[in-house]
């Protein structure tokens, strides 16, 4: 505990405090040992082995404010022992529940149809913050009581630190196999324009099909990335490699098809980062992810080592093991499907902590703050194209406040031209506020 408790301290305060100021700050309830650091956190018992991994140990709501922002261990108090400021809000046990996703390891009978965690169910959309990176806030909260403790602490700039700008590869085109085009054939009996699309695509060439919009994508994406330089902005697609028998692996996926061998050169020639998207078959089945990491890699001659899970669909914390033997370094699946927003309560990357295990690990989650279909669909947050960009611009103005990541999922087929949705307008939109 002592590596976690060390790394809380040092991502609360912030990554451009000087370690001997990170050495003044204390995590304890013992009087003799309170007195050796200028701000001390003072345990809520979270961590006790008779309260660790219980029901009991979920925040109750409503959740108390401590200067105005939601805590979810310990109260709002502060006293001074000696030298000594000591914040009774647990913020290193709240910090810990969030980036761990502790809550779903206790709360394991809390699954949706696809057996995931879902968004509305979970403390930071209950609790009214799942559009707040609440641990940033702890962090500004924080630095301030270094400075009433006599330290000279400064603030990140308010700024962007970086953008991932990300497209899942769940279907590469609507209408290049034959039952996809005759179903384009047959609906063209009241629609003769999907019908002529659909046969010039199924013989024209994945060029002409209206979901192959790779190339749209990655001209908006680069004209951002030129504005903010390389290292500020990634673009990622994520591939799979391998199809189930379930039907959410349908289509099934052929790399070796001429189809996918055009958009992984096509990605090659646009220095596109790849990652792996495992099947909905590995999420139920961890044990498929290095396999699937082997046939992607030999497809496209490249090392892998960012990945996220079709369908969003992590399922239990532990799954996240099978990432790291599998020498994936990064994942970027953690945000719900059902709402946008800050799934790990900060806007930052993570180390991965094991709940289970009480264990640091080197894998880095990245939280996904905006995903298109979250926003549009009715079983989601069902917006309009208004309310859409207005609470986007939000979470990114929150984003640039905090110096924190930005993390975008647009799938290829919702920006298709003509097709009644407003993510294609949407995407354009957000890349220019940003």
């Amino acid at each position: 505990m002592h590596e976690i408790i060390q790394y809380i301290i040092r991502f609360l305060a912030g990554d451009h405090i000087q370690e001997s100021i990170l050495k003044k700050i204390g995590y304890t309830s013992d009087e003799q040992e309170i007195i050796k650091y200028k701000v001390v956190i003072r345990p809520s018992g979270f961590f006790d082995d008779n309260l660790y991994g219980t029901e009991a140990s979920i925040p109750a709501l409503p959740l108390k404010l401590w200067e105005e922002v939601p805590i979810l261990f310990g109260d709002e108090t502060t006293e001074t022992i000696g030298d000594t400021l000591v914040l009774h809000a647990d913020i290193i046990a709240g910090t810990y529940y969030l980036i761990s996703r502790y809550e779903e390891m206790v709360r394991r009978q809390v699954r949706d149809p696809h057996n995931r965690f879902p968004g509305k169910e979970s403390l930071p959309y209950k609790a009214g913050f799942i559009d707040r990176p609440i641990i940033e806030e702890w962090g500004l909260i924080l630095r301030n009581k270094l400075r009433e403790a006599g330290l000279k602490v400064s603030e990140p700039p308010q700024e962007i630190r970086k953008v991932y700008l990300t497209h899942d590869v769940d279907q590469i085109a609507h209408y290049r196999n034959f039952r996809g085009m005759m179903g384009g054939v047959l609906r063209g009996i009241k629609r003769p324009k999907e019908a002529k699309q659909a046969i010039k695509s199924f013989f024209g060439g994945l060029i002409f099909d209206p979901w192959y919009t790779f190339p749209y994508l990655f001209k908006l994406d680069h004209e951002l990335r030129q504005k903010m330089g390389e290292n500020r902005c990634e673009i990622i697609t994520f591939i799979r490699s391998y199809s189930g028998k379930r039907k959410e692996d349908k289509p099934i996926v052929n790399l070796a098809h001429p189809d996918y061998q055009t958009l992984i050169r096509y990605i090659r020639r646009k220095k596109v980062s790849i990652g792996l998207h495992i099947s909905y078959e590995a999420g139920c089945n961890p044990g498929l992810v290095a396999d699937e990491k082997k046939i992607l890699e030999k497809i496209t001659r490249k090392e892998i080592c960012y990945n996220r899970n079709h369908y969003l669909n992590n399922r239990e914390p532990e799954d996240f093991e099978y990432l790291i033997s599998s020498e994936i370094s990064d994942d970027f699946s953690m945000g719900y499907a059902d709402v946008a927003g800050f799934r790990l309560g900060t806007c930052k990357a993570v180390q991965w902590i094991n709940p289970a295990k009480k264990q640091l690990t080197n894998l880095r989650l990245h939280h996904l703050t905006i995903m298109d279909v979250t926003l549009s669909e009715k079983r989601y947050m069902y917006m309009n194209a208004h309310d859409a960009f207005q609470y986007c611009e939000s979470l990114i103005n929150t984003v640039r406040n905090f110096n924190g990541e930005i993390s975008l999922l647009w799938h290829n087929n919702t920006v298709e031209k003509q097709v009644g949705l407003y993510h294609r307008k949407l995407y354009r939109d957000l890349l220019k506020s940003l």
